[in-house]
C-alpha cells in the first residue's frame, strides 16, 4: 500500500457539508493501489462507548496520472462528526485517521477525523438556477447598434467634464435590438464586460459607478435592456471593477488636487506624494496601479470607506435595477475581507444573485461559500486548448487534467463554475485551432457535456478569428459569420437544455488511455445517462458498440468514428 500517496483534509472540499443533512467525504490514494475503501462515521455526541460507527462503502469516481479519488455522500442525522477510513489494497487493510495508518481503533474518540459541527450558516450554497445557464459574454462596444448590425465606429461623449470614448459603436440598445438572436441561440444568462461610465472603450478605466456609459446609450438604456432580456427570461450579469479605478474618478481626483491634505488618500494603494498623472505609459506611476496601467489606480479594498462605497455599489444595481449578479474584475488581487463584506451585502438584497470571480489560477481560496460562488475557469480553456487545439496531449493527460478541475473544489461549487473558451482577455480559441472547425467544435461539445455553466463569448458562434486584441474584440460579423458553425452552437446547446444529465448529473470517466486522442465519458442522473465520445485525434478510431440509443454523431460509421468525430447516446 503506497501511504505516502493517500490524502484527507477535514473541513476541506475532501468532507463538508451539501446541505444539513448530506455530508460528502472523500480520500485520494495512489492510482490503482486501492481495491477497497469504507467510510466509518458516528456521531460526535454518542453516549455509548466505544464509539458506534457506521460503515459506508466508497466509490472511486475519477483517476488523474497519479492518483484515484474515493467519494461517498452519506444523508444522516448527525450534524457533529468522527469519522475514519478502512483502506485494502487486496493484500492489507489498515485504518485511517489523525493522518496516521494503524490496524487500532483510537483510545480516545477525539483522535479521529472529525467534522465539529455541520453548521448551516458555513454550508457553501450556490444559485440553484446555475445548473441550467448557458451564459453569453458580450463585450458591449463590440457586439450591436441595432439590429443584426454594429455601426463600426464611435462618436465620443461628454460625462462629468470628461471625453468618454468607444471604437466600434456598440450599445445596450444593440443588445435588447438582439434579444431573439441570443433566444433562438439558446442563451439564458447574459454576462456584459463593463458598462459604466469610463475614458476608454474597454471601460476598465471608471469614472462613475452609478451611471452606464454614455456611449452605450447610459441608464435608460440600461434599465430597458435588463427589462426586456428579464421578460424574455434571460438573466443579467455585470462587470464589476473594484480592484482600482480610472484616473477621473472623483476620489483619485481630489487626491491629485488637495494630495496629503485630501480626505481620500487612503482610498488609494501605496500612493507616493506629490500624487501626479506620469504623462508617458513608459513613466512608472507613483501608486499601485492595475498591472502596468497607469490610468488604472489601485484602490485600497481594506479602508472600511471604500468597502462601504463598493459594497453600496453593489447592493445599488441588484436593488436599483435587479441585475442577477456580478462577475468581479481582478477579484485575486482584492482582500478577503472585502469579498466577504461584498457578499453578505449582495446577498442581503438577493441571496440568489451570483458572485463570479476573475481568479485565473486554482480558485479553492476563494470557493469556500463565504466569498464567491464562481470562478472564470480560465483552466478549463488551459485544458482544452492542449487537448483539442493543439493536440499535445492525450486522451490520459486530458482525464487528468478534467479531474484535477472536478476535485480541487467543494462538490456543490462545480455546477457554478463559469466554463469558457474565449474571452475579452485572450486569443480566440478558433485561432488557437488553426483555424480548424473540426478541434473547435469538439471542445465546444466538450463544453456543453461538462459541469459547470457554459460560456459563449460574443461571435464564437459565428467563427471570429484573432490573436491580437483588436481582432479578438472584433465587431460581431452580422452578416458574414459561418453560419454552419452557428447551427452547430444552436445544436449543442439545445442539447444541455434538453438532457438533464448534462446539466446536473455525475461525472465519470469511461475510457481515456495513454497514446489515445479518444475520449469517453457519461454525465449520470438518477436513471437516466447520457454517454459522450470524441475523437481528438487525426486517424479514425474503432470505439465499441453501444446500446444505448442514439441522440447525436457525427463520423460515425459502424464502429469506426472518424477524426473530428463525436457520438453522444443516453439511457
Amino acid at each position: 500500500m503506497k501511504q505516502d500517496a493517500v490524502l484527507h483534509i477535514p473541513m476541506s472540499e475532501y468532507c463538508c457539508g451539501l446541505d444539513e443533512r448530506r455530508i460528502v467525504y472523500r480520500l485520494r490514494c495512489a492510482r490503482d493501489d486501492l481495491k477497497h475503501v469504507t467510510l466509518f462515521y458516528a456521531d460526535t455526541a454518542c453516549r455509548v462507548n466505544p464509539i458506534l460507527f457506521t460503515a459506508v462503502p466508497m466509490e472511486k469516481i475519477l483517476s488523474d496520472i497519479c492518483h484515484d479519488y474515493w467519494q461517498v455522500i452519506v444523508e444522516s442525522p448527525y450534524n457533529r462528526v468522527y469519522y475514519y477510513f478502512q483502506l485494502d489494497d487486496g493484500e492489507q487493510t489498515t485504518l485511517y485517521y489523525s493522518g496516521l495508518f494503524t490496524n487500532q481503533l483510537a483510545q480516545d474518540r477525539s483522535e479521529y477525523f472529525k467534522l465539529p459541527f455541520n453548521h448551516r450558516a458555513d454550508i457553501a450554497r450556490v444559485p440553484e438556477w446555475v445548473k441550467d445557464a448557458v451564459v453569453y459574454n458580450i463585450f458591449p462596444d463590440s457586439f450591436a447598434s441595432g439590429k443584426c448590425r454594429i455601426a463600426g465606429t464611435s462618436q465620443p461623449r461628454q460625462f462629468g467634464g470628461q471625453t468618454l470614448r468607444g471604437r466600434l459603436g456598440g450599445t445596450l440598445e444593440g443588445v435588447t435590438r438582439n434579444i431573439d438572436y441570443l433566444k433562438n441561440l439558446g442563451i439564458n444568462c447574459v454576462y456584459l464586460n463593463p458598462i459604466f461610465a469610463a475614458g476608454e472603450y474597454h471601460k476598465y478605466d471608471l469614472l462613475d459607478y452609478y451611471h452606464a456609459d454614455p456611449c452605450f446609450g447610459g441608464d435608460g438604456a440600461f434599465r430597458e435592456m435588463v427589462e426586456a432580456l428579464h421578460a424574455a427570461n434571460i438573466r443579467v450579469i455585470i462587470d464589476g471593477v473594484f480592484n482600482h479605478c480610472g484616473w477621473h474618478f472623483f476620489a483619485f481626483e481630489d487626491v491629485l488636487k488637495n494630495q496629503e491634505k485630501s480626505p481620500y488618500k487612503d482610498w488609494f494603494y501605496d500612493l507616493t506624494f506629490p500624487v501626479r498623472r506620469p504623462e508617458t505609459a513608459e513613466e512608472l506611476p507613483d501608486y499601485a496601479c492595475f498591472a502596468y496601467e497607469r490610468m488604472m489606480p489601485k484602490l485600497n479594498t481594506a479602508n472600511p470607506e471604500v468597502r462601504k462605497y463598493f459594497c453600496d455599489v453593489g447592493t445599488y444595481w441588484v436593488r436599483e435595477y435587479h441585475i442577477d449578479g456580478w462577475r468581479l474584475d481582478v477579484a485575486s488581487e482584492v482582500n478577503d475581507g472585502f469579498w466577504r463584506a461584498f457578499r453578505e451585502a449582495v446577498k442581503g438584497v438577493d441571496p440568489e444573485a451570483l458572485l463570479i470571480g476573475e481568479v485565473w489560477e486554482s480558485a479553492g481560496h476563494w470557493l469556500r461559500g463565504d466569498m464567491f460562488d464562481s470562478t472564470m475557469n480560465y483552466d478549463f480553456r488551459k485544458h482544452c486548448r492542449a487537448f483539442f487545439a493543439e493536440k499535445r496531449i492525450d486522451a490520459a493527460e486530458f482525464s487528468g487534467r478534467v479531474t484535477d478541475m472536478l476535485m480541487r473544489y467543494r462538490l456543490q461549487m462545480l455546477p457554478a463554475q463559469l466554463n469558457l473558451l474565449d474571452s475579452h482577455d485572450v486569443s480566440r480559441f478558433l485561432s488557437l485551432c488553426g483555424g480548424d472547425t473540426a478541434g473547435y467544435r469538439l471542445a465546444v461539445l466538450f463544453m456543453m457535456c461538462f459541469v459547470g455553466m457554459p460560456t459563449v463569448f460574443y461571435g464564437d458562434e459565428l467563427g471570429i478569428q484573432g490573436i491580437r486584441e483588436e481582432e479578438y474584440r472584433a465587431p460581431m460579423p452580422w452578416e458574414a459569420g459561418n453560419l454552419s458553425l452557428l447551427a452547430f452552437f444552436r445544436k449543442a446547446i439545445a442539447m444541455r437544455h434538453a438532457l438533464a444529465p448534462l446539466r446536473a448529473g455525475d461525472f465519470r470517466v469511461l475510457s481515456a488511455e495513454t497514446g489515445s486522442r479518444v475520449f469517453c465519458f457519461r454525465r449520470s442522473l438518477g436513471e437516466d445517462a447520457v454517454t459522450v465520445t470524441v475523437n481528438a485525434g487525426d486517424a479514425p478510431a474503432d470505439i465499441p458498440v453501444s446500446a444505448e440509443k442514439l441522440y447525436w454523431a457525427e463520423g460515425l460509421e459502424d464502429s469506426t468514428l472518424s477524426s473530428g468525430g463525436f457520438v453522444i447516446t443516453c439511457h
